[in-house]
């Protein structure tokens, strides 16, 4: 027969084991980068700190494939459902989101580039881990092949069509440019980095509003250096059906390519690109521009650069508070201090040290942060203008489309998504 006491401990017991199962809680959160060795430390440090010190609190982290990332991710919050917290890139598609994310306004001191997770009344609705931009890589000893100087890249569009005119006089084995347009980031990336170049301050300001239409003069030639560089021979054949994450840069690594457009921080940048090229045999510069707006220099071309990847907390998550906890420590200088460190990350916090961006490349990289940054341009462009530039870009790869036709049709869409 079972005794009071002995009786007693067992609902006690009892009790514990039921307060903590309902104290119990997992935050999951999705991404496209906690799969990648390369930024597992980061992630685990995370998950390390915050677990220690919420006791009885898990962190999931998913990885989910970047191709089909947006997809999947709108599939979920449409159905109210999703994970607490989620990854994201700046401008249009951080915007196209706010309705399905938390106000963290007030969490944001310090941080840099905050702007581009911020709707139009300056509220924020995600933390920012990185700086991101656009520049152009190239291989140095291809350089030297086709009979260029590996110590002078192009300063402007003059020089460049010099450069891919040596690259194709060799019999075009080697393309001038990597291009992966499969998913129409390709022509993203080039549209922004002519764009930092030839459009002045108040254009893009007004190209963001909606009031500079793609047909405008300023936009359109863009356009046209996008098909005028395919039939001049720039770019390998397939590009649209090429990945630009990244089968493009591993023709680049592979030294199948002379250039890449790039990006200047965490991935298909400096730090992966000297780790198989050598620092000796990489170089950088600036995109240039076919024409230079009035005020930019015509030798030395603009570079675009915003913030780069944010988290911010799903709406509909049970566990709203904890969770604008996590987004902090994962937004943190301590974290962000591994993630600089193992990647190579730009930090969007200027309190982390960059003590170990060493290399030669990045050096010139952030000289050119103090004092040739511009906005990104299509950043402020509506995703459906985004979706429709991407799709847009492969007809007029393919010429099945013209430039005039398709700055018609993105008149319509930037038009409609102004309203």
């Amino acid at each position: 027969m079972r005794s009071p006491f002995i009786s007693r401990i067992a609902v006690c017991l009892a009790g514990l084991a039921f307060f903590a199962a309902a104290t119990a809680q997992t935050l999951t959160v999705w991404d496209w980068k906690s799969s990648d060795p390369v930024t597992s430390t980061y992630f685990q440090k995370v998950r390390k700190d915050f677990e220690a010190t919420h006791p009885g609190v898990t962190v999931k982290f998913v990885g989910q494939p970047i191709e089909q990332y947006y997809t999947i991710l709108g599939t979920s919050l449409s159905a109210n459902a999703g994970p607490d917290v989620f990854l994201m890139n700046g401008g249009a598609q951080a915007r196209a989101r706010m309705s399905d994310l938390v106000d963290l306004n007030g969490l944001d001191k310090g941080m840099l580039g905050v702007k581009e997770f911020q709707d139009a009344s300056g509220k924020t609705y995600a933390l920012p881990l990185t700086l991101q931009g656009f520049v152009v890589y190239y291989n140095k000893a291809l350089y030297t092949q086709v009979g260029l100087d590996p110590n002078k890249p192009p300063k402007n569009w003059g020089d460049l069509k010099r450069v891919c005119a040596a690259f194709k006089a060799k019999g075009g084995k080697i393309p001038c440019l990597a291009l992966g347009n499969k998913e129409g980031y390709g022509a993203e990336f080039f549209f922004s980095s002519l764009a930092a170049t030839s459009m002045t301050p108040d254009e893009q300001a007004r190209f963001a509003a909606g009031k500079l239409k793609w047909s405008s003069p300023q936009v359109k030639g863009i356009l046209r250096a996008w098909v005028d560089t395919q039939r001049d021979g720039w770019y390998p054949k397939g590009a649209n059906s090429t990945t630009k994450f990244m089968d493009e840069y591993e023709q680049f690594m592979r030294g199948d390519a002379g250039n890449t457009i790039g990006l200047i921080s965490d991935v298909a940048h400096w730090k992966q690109f000297e780790s198989f090229l050598t620092p000796e045999k990489l170089g950088v510069y600036k995109m240039p521009s076919p024409t230079v707006a009035a005020g930019n220099p015509p030798d030395d071309p603009r570079m675009p650069v915003s913030g780069g990847i944010g988290y911010g907390v799903n709406k509909a998550s049970k566990n709203v508070a904890l969770a604008k906890q996590l987004v902090q420590e994962l937004a943190s200088p301590a974290a962000l201090q591994v993630f600089a460190n193992d990647a190579g990350a730009l930090p969007a916090n200027s309190s982390v040290d960059l003590a170990s961006f060493k290399g030669p490349t990045v050096k010139i990289v952030l000289g050119w942060l103090k004092d040739s940054a511009v906005t990104t341009t299509l950043l402020g462009a509506s995703a459906v203008e985004m979706e429709e530039w991407h799709r847009q870009s492969q007809l007029l790869l393919n010429g099945d489309t013209t430039v005039d036709k398709a700055a018609a049709r993105m008149d319509e869409v930037q038009a409609s998504a102004k309203r």
